[in-house]
């Protein structure tokens, strides 16, 4: 499946599978996924490793080097899915800015499913239910004109399947 969309971000808290999603997105749409964890800096994993939340300062550095790979990618013609938390509508900004049209996917979930999910998972730098729950009151819940809300009780490919039609269905103002 095809999409008009050139700048794709799957966000979400810890757990609600922005990676997993992410790749099932670019892979349907023949798109490069990039997981955002991959781009924080070796201060900002060491924080979150310590078990202490990331704040505006540590995040800006971060969302600018996201920020730069959508616009890269899209000056190359070529479709972007980043899976960020993106839990702020400023940070959601600040990957706009050179995007304006970035669509946007909000995976969301309740805490106990969450956490279900944060348990299951090993070897990941972000741990602790403490750190689950400031993520989750960080996040300012992207509005219908902002985002795509899924819940992440649903597959993945319901998900994706939903999404991608209603970018398809989306017409320009």
């Amino acid at each position: 499946m095809k999409t008009t969309a050139k700048s794709l971000l799957v966000m979400g808290v810890s757990g609600s599978g922005k990676s997993h999603i992410g790749r099932h997105l670019a892979a349907s749409i023949g798109a490069t996924f990039i997981d955002g964890d991959d781009h924080h800096g070796p201060d900002n994993i060491a924080k979150m490793s310590r078990g202490e939340p990331l704040d505006d300062d540590d995040r800006a550095s971060w969302l600018t080097t996201l920020a730069d790979l959508y616009r890269q990618y899209e000056d190359a013609g070529k479709v972007l899915v980043i899976g960020c938390s993106a839990l702020k509508r400023r940070y959601r900004d600040r990957l706009r800015e050179d995007t304006p049209e970035l669509a946007i996917l909000h995976l969301a979930g309740s805490r106990e499913v969450l956490l279900e999910r944060l348990d299951a998972r090993g070897g990941h730098f972000f741990a602790g239910a403490h750190m689950l729950d400031s993520q989750l009151a960080t996040l300012e819940p992207p509005g219908d004109d902002e985002a795509f809300v899924a819940d992440i009780r649903r597959s993945p490919e319901e998900i994706v399947e939903s999404f991608l039609s209603t970018l398809e269905h989306e017409t320009p103002d």
